[in-house]
C-alpha cells in the first residue's frame, strides 16, 4: 500500500495528551480521545498480527452519458524522497462505515472542493489482496498484509491535493492503461487501473 503521512487525529486539540489520564484495566484512555485512532506503536503491533483494511479510489472524470474520459493518477512523495504514482487510499478506522472512509480519503487527497459521487450503495469493482512478500498477488506492500476494497469515484469539482499528494494528473483511459505508466506506479496499482477501467468498460 502507499506510504502516507498519517491523517491528524480529531481528537488531537493541542493539549497535553497526558493531561487527564484514566486507566482501564492495563490500558490508558484520554477522555474523548477517538476510539478509532491507532498510535504508531499500535499500527505496527496491529501491522504484525492481523491484515489491515483500506479503501482505494480510482477517481474518474466522465461526461454526460457517463463515459470516463479521463484517469486522475496521483503523484506523490514518500518518506524516503522517492516520487511515485498511485490513487487515493488509506486506511478504514474502527467504527467507521466504508462510505466514510472512501469520502475521507477522497477529501484529504484530492482536496474538498473535489465533490466525489459516491454511489448510493458502494460497491467495490474488486477486492485488492497486498502481501509483504512478493509475488503471492498482483499487488505488494512490504509494510504489511493488507486488504483494500477498490472503488471508481466520478469526481465532479477542483482536485487540490493536499498532505503528501503533491499534484494529480488527468490521463486519458488510453494513457492510464499504459505499461509506461504502470511501471512508474506503486505496489503493483497500475494492474488496479486496469482492473478499474475494464469494470467501467474503458479498457482498450
Amino acid at each position: 500500500m502507499t506510504v502516507r503521512t498519517p491523517d491528524p487525529d480529531p481528537a488531537d486539540d493541542g493539549r497535553d495528551p497526558l493531561e487527564g489520564l484514566t486507566g482501564i484495566g492495563h490500558e490508558l484512555r484520554v477522555p474523548g480521545a477517538n476510539p478509532g485512532w491507532l498510535s504508531d506503536v499500535e499500527l505496527l503491533e496491529a501491522r504484525r498480527h492481523l491484515p489491515i483494511l483500506y479503501v482505494e479510489a480510482v477517481p474518474v472524470r466522465t461526461d454526460g452519458t457517463g463515459a470516463v474520459t479521463d484517469v486522475g493518477i496521483l503523484l506523490r512523495a514518500t518518506p524516503m524522497g522517492e516520487i511515485t504514482r498511485t490513487i487515493v487510499s488509506g486506511r478504514v478506522r474502527y467504527g467507521e462505515t466504508v462510505r466514510d472512509a472512501l469520502f475521507r480519503h477522497l477529501e484529504n487527497d484530492l482536496g474538498p472542493m473535489a465533490f466525489p459521487m459516491l454511489p448510493p450503495q458502494p460497491t467495490p469493482f474488486t477486492v485488492a489482496e497486498y502481501f509483504p512478500i512478493p509475488g503471492v498477488s498482483a499487488f505488494h506492500d512490504d509494510r504489511q498484509h493488507a486488504v483494500s476494497l477498490a472503488f471508481v469515484v466520478p469526481v465532479t469539482g477542483t482536485c487540490e491535493p493536499r498532505q503528501d499528494a503533491l499534484e494529480v494528473t488527468w490521463l486519458t483511459p488510453e494513457e492510464a492503461q499504459s505499461a509506461e505508466l504502470s511501471a512508474e506506479m506503486e505496489g503493483g496499482r497500475g494492474t488496479l487501473v486496469r482492473q478499474a477501467l475494464a469494470s467501467v468498460g474503458a479498457l482498450r
